[in-house]
């Protein structure tokens, strides 16, 4: 009878399909059908009254209204499908005026470097329905309404124009705009690069006046990389013979655009350079109004980027003047450029910086006297979402619990009253309504995909927008080893986070390989409680245990363990990644004779610098697009860091991994792309030239047309199964 019952049982279990966590990840899951991405909630636009706010739905075309509270849809700004003799079919991206009776939206996006584009812009009257196109000739960049709505400012070839859209008129702003020479109205390589942005004009609040850079690039020198036929795209032009595509790049050391700023008077039709008055080279990152008319801020900082100015110009006279200077012994970091806020009051400005030792908010006077630093401990605010003049409260995130979560605070202007916002402990960042009423809070943490919620501004939570249950019943399906987050301390006393994902079927009595993912760079993270399924599941379910470490140099520990690395970029991250290793090493389950590390771009110069330090430590080392002399790399992110090689040639020659190429040991992969614009393929070419002479064998690979992010068509999916079998080969 019990014989009979157990067959019986056995014979329903084996009938039944494979259900619960029968799959392994893949990299088709990963490179292909990315199955483990989350959705999100992207693309809204708060209206002015704060309730509402816009989005592009059904198939980008259409833009609708919905309510924050309720979420329901309330309207429909723009309708492509219905609207008659439409020129375009699509809509890529857009803004509403002031008054919210017109849209600019552009279509036809056509990608440049990381953050420009150019597109064609189009104008859409709501009220009268009507669309228009905003230039006629050639796609345009950067198409901004001034605040009364009535005009646009947009540059095409260079040069900066304005479509008074009451007249239909066109008037040119600039016209010494010229390719390689001079750019008017938006950032060169290198300011965009480095600086994040890609617009670099500004109206005036009363509409009367536009602010622009100039950037002069007649001496900086160029850079010149091939263009092959290839595919995505294909450029039939160079079937037989090669093309080229040259660019100005500043390297280390060498020469930057002459900047200056202009503002153009609407009425006058009249051009004024605003004075600076420094003998030495400078940067202008960023200009922003104040809210006093005639007054334009101009954020400045000096070329080793150690000190940073804020000037007010007066725009009838072009006079300016210093009203606030922060110096610091390392550098002044680049958040520091979006963060500064003028307050509506026109008496004060908020400034975010590292003045205590971490980043905390601070507010001023705009006759530059501190009136108080408003947060304060021993954590970082790590970005700050704005002030609400009604509520007298800032917003802000921070990694107060842990420098690996992050949480959402509001506190008041005086600092005495101070909230925290986020409920969930993981990661938490928070997008704000126009009046600050609303706050959409997207969390994750390693075991929750996206969650995106709706909150009123005491962060009391008003609804779901997106739990991604169709993400979390998916994974239940698969064999997913979860992040364990670790710590150690290394022979120098520092303790470093990391996090390691064991083999899946894990048993501690067995020896494992390992390969050790970093990236490194200053105030980067990589150990971060959020979510993300990649490589590092493919690998566990390989048999690989992975595990990734933040040496000194990365972020939300204060500026002090930030802030070592100063002037020899890779020397102390690499030491404590082979301080890893060796911690990873002294572990039960580890087969200490077979460690790997790679990394991209610093986590390849990473990579190849272990290789070469670790004493052999590393079985196995793969470098994608390294940098392997920072003397190769532009001048802000490098002389941010290393100062220039004239200024520092130690720092730069003794963490080179082409000056150590003859201690090498383990096996090297090298990758790159040709058409990298950003970390050169003359970086791998130099020190592959350095190891063919000191006789060490590596193992490259090049991808022709790519850029430092190595996609397209199947490109992806080609690099990971390569990188995979490599390693399974010789790890």
């Amino acid at each position: 009878m019990q014989k009979s019952l157990l067959l019986f049982i056995l014979s329903i279990i084996l009938s039944m399909p494979l259900t619960a966590q029968s799959k392994t990840v893949t990299l088709e899951d990963i490179n292909k059908t990315y199955t483990f991405h989350p959705k999100t909630v992207n693309g809204l636009e708060s209206m002015n009254d704060g309730i509402h706010y816009t989005t592009i739905e059904d198939n980008a075309t259409k833009i609708k209204k919905y309510s924050y509270s309720s979420g329901k849809e309330v309207g429909v700004i723009l309708d492509l499908v219905t609207l008659e003799n439409s020129p375009t079919e699509q809509i890529q991206g857009y803004g509403l005026n002031n008054d919210e009776t017109k849209v600019l939206f552009y279509t036809n996006k056509e990608s440049i470097y990381r953050r420009s584009f150019k597109a064609n812009y189009f104008v859409y009257d709501i009220k009268r329905k009507e669309i228009i196109p905003l230039s006629d000739e050639g796609k345009q960049q950067v198409a901004t309404f001034s605040p009364n709505g009535e005009m646009v400012a947009f540059v095409k070839n260079n040069d900066i124009y304005i479509n008074k859209l009451k007249f239909g008129t066109e008037t040119r702003v600039t016209k010494d705009g010229e390719f390689n020479k001079i750019i008017n109205g938006i950032p060169d390589w290198v300011y965009e690069e480095e600086f994040a942005f890609n617009k670099a004009l500004e109206w005036s609040p009363n509409s009367m006046e536009l602010a622009y850079l100039r950037f002069d690039e007649t001496k900086v020198r160029e850079f010149a990389f091939p263009v092959y036929k290839a595919s995505y795209p294909t450029n039939e032009d160079y079937t037989l013979y090669p093309g080229s595509y040259k660019f100005k790049y500043p390297k280390a050391g060498e020469t930057n655009s002459e900047i200056s700023v202009k503002v153009f008077h609407v009425k006058n039709r009249t051009t004024k350079t605003m004075k600076i008055n420094d003998s030495e080279t400078y940067y202008i990152p960023r200009i922003r109004w104040t809210h006093e008319d005639g007054k334009l801020g101009v954020l400045k900082m000096n070329r080793l980027q150690n000190q940073f100015d804020l000037l007010i110009a007066n725009t009838a006279t072009g006079i300016t003047k210093s009203i606030f200077t922060h110096r610091n012994d390392n550098y002044v970091a680049e958040e520091v450029l979006d963060d500064l806020t003028f307050l509506s009051d026109g008496k004060h400005f908020i400034y975010v910086g590292e003045m205590d030792g971490y980043n905390h908010i601070h507010l001023y006077t705009m006759a530059g006297m501190k009136v108080r630093q408003i947060t304060k401990g021993d954590w970082d605010v790590m970005d700050f979402y704005g002030y609400d003049s009604n509520k007298k409260l800032l917003y802000y995130q921070a990694a107060e619990k842990s420098p690996t979560q992050r949480e959402v605070y509001s506190i008041s202007l005086d600092s005495k009253k101070k909230n925290k916002l986020s409920q969930n402990t993981g990661t938490n960042k928070a997008s704000f309504s126009s009046n600050y009423k609303y706050f959409i809070n997207y969390f994750s943490n390693t075991t929750t995909p996206n969650l995106v919620t709706l909150h009123n501004q005491t962060g009391k939570q008003i609804r779901i927008l997106e739990d991604n249950a169709g993400l979390k019943e998916k994974i239940k399906d698969y064999k997913i080893s979860n992040k364990e987050f670790f710590s150690f301390t290394t022979s120098e006393g520092i303790e470093l986070n990391g996090w390691m994902v064991k083999p899946l079927d894990f048993d501690p009595a067995n020896k494992y390989p390992v390969l050790m993912t970093q990236y490194s760079g200053p105030n980067s993270q990589e150990v971060l409680d959020n979510w993300k399924i990649g490589w590092e599941q493919y690998l566990a379910s390989k048999g690989y245990l992975v595990a990734c470490i933040d040496p000194r140099g990365t972020g939300a520990r204060g500026e002090e363990f930030r802030k070592c690395t100063y002037m020899q970029l890779g020397n102390l991250e690499s030491n404590d990644q082979i301080e890893g290793a060796k911690h990873l090493a002294s572990l039960e389950y580890i087969d200490e004779t077979r460690i790997g590390i790679w990394g991209w771009s610093f986590g390849g110069f990473m990579s190849c610098s272990c290789l070469s330090k670790g004493d052999g430590i590393f079985k196995v080392g793969i470098a994608v697009a390294p940098v392997t002399n920072w003397k190769y790399y532009d001048t802000v992110y490098t002389e941010r860091f290393m100062r220039t090689p004239q200024g520092n040639p130690k720092g730069y020659e003794d963490n080179s991994p082409i000056n150590m190429a003859q201690t090498l040991q383990g096996r090297l992969f090298l990758i790159h792309g040709t058409a990298d614009d950003n970390v050169h393929f003359q970086n791998t070419l130099e020190y592959v030239d350095q190891l063919v002479q000191a006789n060490k064998q590596f193992d490259m690979f090049v991808y022709p047309n790519r850029n430092h992010s190595i996609y397209g068509g199947n490109t992806r999916m080609h690099l990971f199964k390569m990188m995979s079998d490599y390693l399974i080969k010789n790890l």
